[in-house]
C-alpha cells in the first residue's frame, strides 16, 4: 500500500490501503490490501513531487520483462484449450508454484514502497502495521484452503451455492466478486498510472493504457497459465530484489539488527519514540475493526480465493498457503529492515531531499525511501531494476483481478445463471475473453477518469464488501448446517449495504470527498460493524426460514461435509 508518511505523534489514527494515487487534499494507500488514510498528508503523484529523471536501466529492464511475459503468454495460449485451463491452469500448478503465485498476488509495489515508507516515518507503528497484513493467512490455511479446493471448481460462488439455490446465490456471489474486483481494479489502475508516471516519466494516460492493454493480452490469450507464471516471475524478482537490497543495507551496519536500530534512533527526529507505540492503535474500536477487515477481507478476495482451484488436490492447496505464508512473512520482515535502514541512510543524505535540505520533502514524495535506498546502495542500475520490478508487480495484480472478474461473468452469471449449466466450454471461454476485454477497457477508462480524484474510499469499500458480504456467506456455507438461501441472500445484502453506508458516512467520504464538516459514522473501518451485522442477519433469517426448500438445503449439508473433508467427487464434478 502506498502510504504517505505521517508525523510521529500525529493525533489522527492511521489507516492504509494498497496502491497509490490521490488528489492533492488526501492520500490514497493501496495494495493488496487495505483501507484508506484520512489523516495522511496528501500527495498528488505518489507524494506530490515532480517526476524522477528517466532511468535508462529501468526502461531497458521494463522492456525485457514485457517481452518475456508476452513470450510466456504465447506459450500459455498453446496450452489453454479448455475452460479448466483458462480458469485454473487445468489444476496442474504445484503447491510451491501456487504459493509463489499467491505471494505475487499479495505482494505489490505498494507493499514494497508503502510499508517501507511507513516504517521509515513511524518506526514501531509501521512494523506493527506490516505484521498485521500477515495475520490473515492462518485463517486461510486452517479454515478455508482445503475445503475451497474440495468444494469449488472455478470460483468461490461454486462453494457458496453448493447446496443452496444455484441461480440466486450464484448471482449474488458473482455480483459481490465483481464489485470487489471492479473497485480494486480502479484503485490499482490509478496507482499504476501514478507510479509509472513517477518512475518512468511516462504520461499518466499512456501508463494506464499500457497496463490495461498488457492485462487484457495476458488474460485473454494466456488465461490462468500465463497469469500464474507472470505472478511467479514477479514474486521471484520482488523477493530477490528486496533480499539483495536488505543484505546490502545490513552490511552497512555489520549485519547487526541492534546496530541498525541504534543508528535509526539516533538519526530520526523522533528519537527513541520510533521504538514504541504511537497512535496507530490508540482507538481500540478502530484497531479491532481494521484487524477484522485485514483478516477476513483478505480471506474473501476473489482473485486470492481463485488460486486454490489451480492445484490438483487439497494437500497442494494447503502447501500453497504454507509456502505463500513463508514468502510473504519473509518479505514483510525484509521490508521492515529496509524501512529502518532508510532512516539513517536516506534520511541523513541531502541528495534525496528537495533543495538538498535534510528533513524536508523527499524527492519523488513520501513513498520513495526504498527507491532512494536502492540508489544509495546500488546506484542507478539497482534503482532501475527495482523500478522495473515495481511495474511487474502492477501487471501481475491487475491480471489476477481481471481473470477473477472474467470468471465471475462467464462461469457464474453466463454459464450457470443465464444458460442454466447448458453452455459449452467454447461458449464459456468466448464470454470469458470478451469479459476480460470489457474489464480492461473499463479499467483504463475509469483509471483515467479518477486520475485527480481521492479514491481512498474505494479501498475501504473493497475490503468492507469482501469481509462483510462475501466472507460470511462463504464461511457459513462451509461450516454451518443451518444456512439457507434466504439467510445467505439477506445476510449478504445486509453486509453489502452496511459496509457501503459506513464508508460513505465516514470521514473518508463524508468529509474528504463530500466536504461535510464532520463524519456521521465516527470510524474509518466498517468491518467490525458491517461484518457482525451480516453474520447476525444471515443466522437469524436462516433460523426463521422453515420452508421445505430450507429443510432440503440443510439436509444436503452432510453430503457437502463429506466432500469438504475427503475431496470425493471434487476431481470430476462439473456442477453441484
Amino acid at each position: 500500500m502506498i502510504i504517505a508518511p505521517r508525523r510521529v505523534g500525529a493525533s489522527a489514527p492511521l489507516a492504509a490501503a494498497s496502491m497509490a494515487a490521490v488528489g492533492r487534499t488526501a492520500s490514497l494507500a493501496v495494495a493488496a490490501l487495505l483501507v484508506a488514510a484520512p489523516a495522511l498528508a496528501g500527495p498528488g503523484d505518489l507524494g506530490g513531487s515532480e517526476k524522477q529523471p528517466v532511468n535508462l536501466t529501468a526502461i531497458i529492464m521494463f522492456f525485457v520483462f514485457v517481452a518475456s511475459t508476452l513470450g510466456i503468454t504465447w506459450w500459455a495460449s498453446k496450452r489453454t484449450k479448455s475452460a479448466s485451463d483458462f480458469y485454473t491452469a487445468g489444476g496442474g500448478i504445484t503447491g510451491f508454484q501456487n504459493g509463489l503465485a499467491i505471494a505475487g498476488d499479495y505482494m505489490s509495489a505498494a507493499t514494497l514502497l508503502g510499508l517501507s515508507s511507513m516504517v521509515f516515518a513511524t518506526g514501531f507503528d509501521g512494523f506493527i502495521y506490516t505484521i498485521s497484513f500477515f495475520v490473515g493467512w492462518p485463517i486461510i490455511l486452517f479454515l478455508l484452503a482445503e475445503r475451497l479446493r474440495n468444494l469449488g471448481k472455478y470460483t468461490f460462488a461454486d462453494i457458496a451455492s453448493y447446496r443452496l439455490d444455484q441461480t440466486k446465490v450464484r448471482t449474488f456471489a458473482a455480483m459481490g466478486s465483481l464489485t470487489v474486483v471492479c473497485f480494486y481494479l480502479i484503485v490499482q489502475m490509478v496507482g499504476a498510472g501514478q507510479l509509472i508516471k513517477l518512475l518512468f516519466g511516462l504520461d499518466y494516460a499512456v501508463a494506464v493504457i499500457l497496463v490495461g492493454v498488457l492485462m487484457v493480452v495476458y488474460v485473454t490469450f494466456g488465461g490462468m497459465i500465463a497469469t500464474t507464471w507472470v505472478q511467479i516471475i514477479k514474486a521471484v524478482l520482488l523477493l530477490g530484489g528486496g533480499t539483495l537490497l536488505g543484505v546490502l543495507a545490513l552490511s552497512k551496519f555489520g549485519f547487526s539488527l541492534e546496530s541498525l536500530a541504534a543508528k535509526a534512533v539516533s538519526s530520526h527526529k523522533a528519537g527513541t519514540r520510533i521504538m514504541g507505540p504511537g497512535t496507530l492503535l490508540a482507538d481500540p474500536v478502530s484497531a479491532v475493526s481494521l484487524s477484522l477487515g485485514l483478516v477476513f477481507g483478505t480471506a474473501a478476495l476473489p482473485h486470492i480465493l481463485m488460486r486454490f482451484f489451480t492445484v490438483p488436490n487439497a494437500k497442494e492447496a494447503r502447501k500453497s498457503v504454507f509456502y505463500a505464508s513463508g514468502f510473504i512473512g519473509f518479505f514483510f520482515l525484509v521490508v521492515c529492515v529496509l524501512g529502518m535502514a532508510a532512516i539513517s541512510i536516506v534520511g541523513t543524505d541531502p541528495q534525496f531531499f528537495e533543495g538538498g535540505k535534510v528533513g524536508g520533502k523527499l524527492l519523488g514524495g513520501g513513498n520513495m525511501p526504498v527507491m532512494h535506498l536502492a540508489k544509495a546502495l546500488g546506484g542507478d542500475i539497482f534503482l532501475g531494476f527495482l523500478s522495473a520490478v515495481a511495474f511487474a508487480t502492477i501487471l501481475a495484480v491487475v491480471s489476477g483481478l481481471a481473470l477473477a472478474g472474467a470468471s465471475a461473468i462467464a462461469h457464474d452469471i453466463y454459464a450457470r445463471v443465464i444458460r442454466k449449466g447448458h453452455a459449452t466450454e467454447a461458449e464459456e471461454m468466448r464470454v470469458s475473453k470478451l469479459a476480460s476485454l470489457v474489464l480492461g477497457v473499463l479499467g483504463v477508462v475509469l483509471g483515467i477518469m479518477f486520475e485527480k480524484q481521492n479514491v481512498a474510499f474505494l479501498v475501504g469499500l473493497t475490503f468492507g464488501i469482501a469481509a462483510s458480504a462475501n466472507f460470511p456467506v462463504l464461511f457459513l456455507s462451509m461450516y454451518w448446517k443451518g444456512l439457507t438461501t434466504k439467510g445467505a441472500l439477506w445476510g449478504g445484502i445486509a453486509g453489502l449495504v452496511s459496509a457501503v453506508t459506513c464508508v460513505v458516512l465516514s470521514k473518508t467520504v463524508w468529509v474528504a470527498v463530500l466536504g461535510n464538516a464532520a463524519p456521521i459514522f465516527p470510524y474509518e473501518h466498517p468491518a467490525l460493524f458491517s461484518m457482525t451485522f451480516a453474520f447476525l442477519v444471515t443466522i437469524v433469517v436462516s433460523r426463521l426460514d422453515g420452508s421445505e426448500t430450507a429443510k432440503a438445503e440443510k439436509a444436503l449439508f452432510e453430503d457437502q461435509y463429506v466432500r469438504a473433508q475427503t475431496g470425493i467427487g471434487a476431481a470430476n464434478a462439473s456442477n453441484h
